[in-house]
């Protein structure tokens, strides 16, 4: 993924019901957790969390 990508937020990060769309702001490559995805939502929510829990919407 990278900065601009249009991607779904899981409901395990956003703790709603369903998934969330949302585009990336930032990319980080955390030495502890490998990469962290950063993502706001259109309501201007930003969630984070490891990138297995954002799916790239096509």
């Amino acid at each position: 993924m990278k900065l601009g990508d249009i991607v779904l937020i899981s409901p395990e990060v956003t703790m709603l019901k369903e998934w969330v769309r949302g585009k990336v702001i930032e990319v980080e490559a955390n030495p502890f957790v490998g990469t962290v995805i950063s993502a706001q939502t259109a309501d201007g929510a930003i969630y984070f969390n490891k990138e297995s829990l954002f799916k790239l919407v096509a």
